[in-house]
């Protein structure tokens, strides 16, 4: 709410959920839960994505792992999937948007547009994690998780 009572207008951003698991360290054998910031399965909205690079990072807003407060930081899209396009009516969820100096966010039809391309950069990234290295027996990385690795042609 600002001064006057009334609710902020709602704005089309691209949500996505954090990965319940990630591979990370030498060859991709280690596993860690979500994100430093975000717990797996956390909904996060997608404030910014930097294009430049090819979308291997976004700034997201969601609530942080361990306090609870909705936070804006930078990170990587492989962490994210489930990218969607989403009228987001949250009031504290817009006023960290504005705090992060993207009041107005995307329009529905570039939000639906970029979803679609963030979904498809994050399994790339993701499929580039270790490539030649083998997942462990029941292992519980995103990608084996929702079958990613076989459709990427990787070892299971």
């Amino acid at each position: 709410m600002d001064e006057s009572g009334a609710l902020p207008e709602p704005v089309w951003l691209v949500a996505a959920n954090v990965v319940a698991w990630r591979r990370c360290g030498a060859g991709g054998r280690e596993l860690r839960p979500g994100t430093k910031s975000f717990k797996g399965g956390a909904k996060v909205y997608v404030a910014r994505v930097y294009w430049g690079p090819g979308g291997d990072r976004v700034t997201v807003i969601g609530r942080a792992r361990h306090t609870s407060r909705w936070i804006a930081i930078d990170t990587a899209t492989r962490h994210l999937y489930g990218f969607r396009p989403k009228l987001v009516h949250t009031p504290r969820a817009l006023e960290r948007l504005t705090e992060a100096g993207h009041p107005h966010g995307f329009g529905a039809e570039f939000a639906a547009t970029a979803s679609a391309a963030l979904e498809a950069y994050a399994r790339q990234y993701r499929a580039e994690i270790a490539p030649f290295s083998p997942h462990p027996d029941r292992c519980l990385c995103h990608a084996c998780l929702t079958g990613e690795s076989a459709e990427a042609g990787q070892v299971a």
